[in-house]
């Protein structure tokens, strides 16, 4: 999936304070990523370098290419960053998410490149992702539809990658593969726990659809058993057409659905014009993309039990 590939030239990513486990973590220039007496991991952006940070500890020193508040997928790296990159041990990454990270990393003569995207299954979402809304979404843009890579939303499938993650590390970096193995398996069950909070969060709501800017909780949606129907779908910054405008508010009047929600990152104009026209609320429900002072929480853990508690303030909890 090759989706916002809108290019911001010039961007350069600063040095900025180090990285703390289970902190906020804060993102730094490439070029300080190598070169250390640690595992030097270099991150593409928020949720694999949480997992690099959870999973490697101590033994780990991680960088990540994305800065806090940046979009990711608009990233563009510099040949400094470029070059800095070959020098590490390690890169993490999700393969068509940012076009810039993927050529970098094919010009990087490193050993280690961990593909999340290889280590979990991706499937084609496009405007509306799960349950029984589809009869309502007569969006037949197939621009729109490709392999989504929002991985991350799923707790399910973010342990997945966390494992895999965990044997890249323990293979790359043998001496410390215990370490390795044992911080994987804390992570794995904490995210076992979280997906039971939402499992049992989300069990009884009085609607099970839920109206966003950018499609980015399919994964989410279907885990749960609930319908994402995205009004932009994965670009969360392409205008709706207005029939498909005059669609999601005749879903959202059939199908009680109480909010709009938005993103961190993108301006939320788009939802609170679909709000107002449809007479619904607004509210926030993070991709965790990234962590800023706008977040709901410090971390990814922190974020998600946010969203699940927006998801049921929107669906109504019985």
């Amino acid at each position: 999936m090759n989706v916002r590939r809108r290019h911001i030239s010039g961007i350069a990513i600063a040095a900025t304070t180090a990285l703390g486990l289970g902190t906020l973590s804060a993102c730094s220039d490439s070029a300080a990523a190598a070169n250390t007496d640690k595992f030097d991991v270099v991150a593409s952006f928020y949720p694999l370098q949480y997992l690099a940070e959870q999973i490697g500890g101590s033994h780990v020193h991680v960088t990540s290419l994305t800065k806090p508040g940046q979009e990711p997928h608009d990233l563009e790296i510099s040949a400094q960053q470029t070059a800095a990159l070959g020098e590490s041990d390690a890169v993490l990454y999700l393969k068509n998410l940012q076009p810039a990270v993927d050529d970098a990393v094919s010009q990087s003569g490193l050993r280690t490149k961990i593909d999340a995207a290889s280590l979990t299954t991706l499937e084609k979402h496009g405007n509306e992702v799960g349950g029984h809304a589809a009869s309502h979404d007569t969006s037949k843009n197939e621009e729109l539809a490709g392999l989504d890579p929002h991985i991350w939303l799923d707790p399910v499938r973010y342990a997945q990658v966390a494992e895999g993650v965990g044997k890249a590390f323990e293979k790359a970096d043998p001496k410390n593969a215990a370490d390795y193995r044992t911080r994987t398996a804390a992570l794995v069950k904490k995210l076992d726990a979280l997906n039971t909070e939402f499992r049992t969060g989300l069990a009884n709501t009085k609607t099970k659809v839920f109206i966003t800017t950018h499609a980015a909780f399919g994964y989410l949606a279907e885990r749960y058993g609930l319908t994402e129907e995205a009004i932009n779908g994965l670009d969360p910054e392409s205008e709706p057409s207005a029939e498909r405008v005059k669609d999601l508010e005749k879903m959202a009047k059939a199908d009680g659905v109480t909010t709009v929600f938005y993103e961190t990152l993108v301006s939320d104009k788009t939802a609170k014009t679909v709000a107002a026209d449809a007479n619904l609320k607004t509210d926030v429900l993070d991709p965790i993309e990234g962590i800023t002072e706008k977040s709901r929480g410090t971390d990814y853990f922190a974020v998600q039990r946010a969203n699940l508690k927006a998801l049921q303030t929107a669906l109504g909890t019985k």
